[in-house]
């Protein structure tokens, strides 16, 4: 038989298979890191946009920013919302 070790993450159904290994075991904390560079990400978008004078390159670049942000906000609250999904320990 095999016992079970204490070190291992916690099982992976569904769409959870697609988290890496280690964000999934640090599910709360890569949350915060996604979306402080989310933040990150708008903020350049913003100073993008400010100080490139409306040009088509500036505003393309600014568009690159601020979809990214996106994404990185979406992904931060799926994880979020897996950890509150997620049974309480006893």
């Amino acid at each position: 038989m095999n016992a079970q070790d204490d070190n291992t993450a916690p099982s992976r159904t569904g769409m959870r298979r697609i988290i890496p290994r280690f964000e999934f075991r640090r599910l709360h904390a890569m949350a915060r890191v996604r979306i402080g560079a989310g933040t990150v990400l708008v903020g350049l978008g913003v100073i993008t946009l400010v100080g490139g004078s409306f040009t088509p390159k500036a505003i393309a670049w600014a568009a690159f920013f601020l979809v990214l942000a996106a994404l990185q906000f979406s992904v931060g609250y799926w994880y979020l919302a897996i950890i509150r999904s997620a049974l309480p320990r006893t």
